[in-house]
């Protein structure tokens, strides 16, 4: 399966265009940034997504709630965080991909290739 769509949800600006940036160098055609949970919330009622990249950590607020959100809707997700683990996460999340930041083209080749496979499990059920 080839990625074509992902949505970003990240506040960082530079981090967001970063994984932008090697997302396309690892084949990802088509990348959207959200730099809220309104935007992110926006995004997915108005395009479909192979899967997103959450931020845990979105300063005022965390990224869990919208990840039940793409869980139900059947959008594969990650986190992407600072967090060295899912440990602290909530019970229903420490199951989810994690790409630790700061992340470099390997790792996220590998955090593509996770989300992919979800990407492709969900959409055969």
């Amino acid at each position: 399966m080839t990625v074509q769509r992902v949505l970003i949800l990240e506040d960082n600006l530079i981090i967001a265009m970063e994984a932008e940036e090697i997302l396309r160098l690892v084949g990802v055609e088509q990348v959207e940034i959200a730099s809220n949970l309104e935007q992110a919330v926006n995004a997915i009622h108005t395009e479909r997504y192979d899967f997103a990249m959450l931020d845990v950590n979105l300063g005022d607020s965390m990224s869990f709630g919208f990840a039940r959100l793409l869980a139900g809707r059947g959008i594969a997700f990650g986190f992407v965080s600072g967090y060295p683990d899912t440990l602290d996460f909530p019970h229903d999340m420490r199951h989810v991909p994690l790409l630790n930041k700061p992340f470099d083209e390997a790792a996220m080749r590998a955090f593509v290739d996770k989300l992919a496979a979800a990407s492709r499990l969900s959409s055969d059920s």
